[in-house]
Parts: C-alpha cells; sequence; structure tokens
C-alpha cells in the first residue's frame, strides 16, 4: 500500500491559481479541464469536464454532495470599534459554532490568531458573536487559535441570517467578488457549508442528464464542510454529515455488482467511509464526522474520485492516495498526476480544473485516448 501520509512536495506556483470562475474566462462549469488518471490503462489522459462519461459505465455509482454553500462571511465589530470578518464554519452539538476570526486585507480578509476567550463581536442586523474557547480546545483558554467555538446570536437561523447580511467567503488569490449563485453546485439542496463542496462545481443539468442517459447512477449525501486550511495543513475538523438509507443501499448494491463506487470530492469520501464497516457495509447515519483517511485507516467503501488539485502538503491528498491505492494504484500515480498538471498548466482551488481516479473498468470495453484541448 503506497504512504497516505506522506506529503506530495512540489513547488505551487501563482500562475496556476484560478483567480476568477471558468465562466468569466469564456468557459462553461463544464468546461474545465479534467486530468485523468486512468489505473486500469496505467496512463494519464487530458480532456474536459464535459467528456467525463467516457471513463464511466453502467452501473457505476457517483456520490454526491447536496450542500449548499452560505454566504458564510460577515462583517463583525470589536467592543473597542475594531473591524473584523468573521467566517462561520461548523455547526456544532447544542448549538454552537466553529468561526474563525480575520482582519480586512487588501484583497481579501488575513488570518487573525489573537482573539481571546470571551471577546464579543457586533454583527449586522443587531447580531452578536461570543467566542468561548479555542477550536479545538488543547490547552489554555489563553492560547492562540484560528478556528474558535462560539455562539451566535441572531433573530433567525444562522444560514438564513447569513443569506440576508453575509457574503461568500473569499480568499486571496481570488481577486474580486462573485455573487452566492457562482459557488453553488448543481446539486446543492440544503444551506450549511462555509466553503463550496467544489468538485461538483463543473456538472451542469446538461451532463448529468447525459451521465444518467448512459446508465451512470448518482446518489446525494449531505456533508457541510468548513472553512478551508488554506493557512495551516490542520487534520480535518468535525464536520456534520448525513448518508440516507437509500444512498446506503445503491452503494451497497453497486459494490454487490461489482460497479464502481466514485466520491466527487474528499467530503463524499468522508461521509460514505463515516457509515461503512470493516466489512464493507454501508449504513445509513448522521452526526459529526472527525475521520482521518490514512494507512492506519484505509478506504473501505469508494474506489474511485472526481476531485479537484490540491496543495503541497494539504490533507486532501493522503485521500487521494489512498483513493489510488483502493483502484489499484501506486504512490507514483500521484506523484505523475500532479506533475502532467504542472507541466500543462491546469489550474488549481475551488474555480479551477479538475481531476478524476479511476480505475478497473466494469464492461471490459476498450477506451479510446482523450484528445488534449488546450
Amino acid at each position: 500500500m503506497a504512504s497516505a501520509g506522506a506529503s506530495l512536495t512540489f513547488a505551487q506556483s501563482s500562475a496556476l491559481e484560478a483567480t476568477e470562475p471558468p465562466e468569466a474566462r469564456g468557459l462553461s462549469r463544464d468546461g474545465v479541464r479534467l486530468l485523468v488518471s486512468d489505473l486500469e490503462r496505467d496512463v494519464i489522459e487530458h480532456a474536459r469536464f464535459t467528456d467525463l462519461p467516457r471513463w464511466l459505465d453502467p452501473g457505476d455509482l457517483l456520490v454526491v454532495n447536496t450542500s449548499g454553500t452560505m454566504n458564510a462571511a460577515v462583517t463583525a465589530t470589536a467592543q473597542d470599534g475594531e473591524a473584523f470578518e468573521l467566517h462561520v464554519s461548523t455547526r456544532l452539538p447544542g448549538g454552537f459554532w466553529t468561526v474563525e476570526l480575520r482582519t480586512p486585507g487588501a484583497v481579501a480578509s488575513l488570518p487573525y490568531r489573537q482573539g481571546r476567550a470571551g471577546t464579543t463581536l457586533r454583527l449586522p442586523g443587531g447580531g452578536q458573536a461570543t467566542l468561548l474557547a479555542p477550536y479545538p480546545l488543547d490547552g489554555s483558554l489563553d492560547a492562540a487559535s484560528r478556528l474558535w467555538m462560539a455562539t451566535l446570536l441572531v433573530s433567525e437561523s444562522v444560514p438564513a441570517y447569513l443569506a440576508r447580511f453575509g457574503f461568500p467567503i473569499r480568499y486571496s488569490y481570488v481577486k474580486q467578488p462573485w455573487p452566492s449563485s457562482t459557488y453553488q453546485t448543481v446539486f446543492a439542496t440544503e444551506m450549511g457549508s462555509a466553503e463550496m463542496p467544489s468538485a461538483a462545481r463543473p456538472f451542469t443539468p446538461e451532463l448529468v442528464t447525459r451521465l444518467v442517459s448512459a446508465g451512470i447512477q448518482i446518489a446525494p449525501l449531505v456533508l457541510h464542510t468548513g472553512v478551508a486550511s488554506l493557512e495551516d495543513h490542520e487534520p480535518p475538523y468535525e464536520e456534520f454529515y448525513r448518508v440516507p438509507l437509500a444512498t446506503a443501499e445503491r452503494v451497497n448494491s453497486a459494490r454487490r455488482h461489482g460497479h464502481r463506487i466514485i466520491a466527487v470530492g474528499t467530503t463524499v469520501v468522508r461521509a460514505l467511509e463515516t457509515v461503512t464497516d470493516e466489512r464493507g457495509g454501508t449504513s445509513a447515519g448522521e452526526g459529526w464526522t472527525s475521520l482521518v483517511i490514512n494507512d492506519e485507516r484505509p478506504l473501505r467503501a469508494v474506489n474511485g474520485l472526481i476531485t479537484g488539485l490540491h496543495e503541497p502538503h494539504a490533507t486532501h491528498l493522503a485521500i487521494l492516495r489512498s483513493v489510488i491505492d483502493a483502484a489499484g494504484g501506486s504512490q507514483c500515480d500521484l506523484e505523475r498526476a500532479y506533475r502532467e498538471a504542472r507541466e500543462h498548466g491546469y489550474l488549481w482551488h475551488e474555480f479551477g480544473d479538475s481531476h478524476l481516479i479511476v480505475g478497473r473498468s466494469t464492461s471490459g470495453r476498450r477506451r479510446t485516448t482523450a484528445l488534449y484541448h488546450s
């Protein structure tokens, strides 16, 4: 088995950052590039996302995250008048939330680690946030922290409040604000993610129709994503998930019949693997997961993945390595894919290009090599 915990080291060029949505670059959502790690044929292929059906077979199951992206950033003011930006991350048991306190910057907000337990912030519309403790609480209440457990006192549900007063989280590589609709996927049905489950962004209604017409199954689940660890590469924090019974049954059926189970995003991997036992049986369930996929906890349900391109040392790369293991590949396959992605100018981040990792075909059909579209 490849070492899922090992880092993938490479120089990350700012020239490969997607600074705007593909629509602003004259592309459709499904017009972004698709890097294909075809482990069955031991080749890397280059295509467009609209070519996705070429690598899928009737009976294959795509599992998608139907979480919608909240306007999770909101202006905040300390009692002394200092201005901040508050990123609302994850709902916790008991009605608490994890939040990230940030300071305004020239292009986008910047990390702020000098928050203190007990600090109360004024929010728009008469709202209020109080920082209770560093999250996770590993030591003193006085410890510096990027994330905080907090109470949010607002006049309506937090997602509804943010829809009125918030705006999408944006990092410095995205040079201008974009409307909330830019951050929704075609599958979104339930608001709750701090940041977009971006692996599904390239799907369009037309592409979904083509997939279903070709016999590809699509099953939903929910995992509400928290704020990304773009400055610190921490392990995943607790995130709320829900796997419906119908989805669990379709996963089990696909496995029994030898079809591939392809997660659309690492969020789907975390949710599905949380409810899959050591024998490979998947059950319905909901709650909070802090599952980490690595050598000690290999994959049990998923054997294919659609994802974006991740930064060097990012914890998501451990999931990619585990998917490659489950699909019959090796660590070299990931290194080769990322080398080709950089050489061919693929774009990173939520508005960037996509990566498909897929293994053995169940149909035995012969696939033709895709033409690369620049």
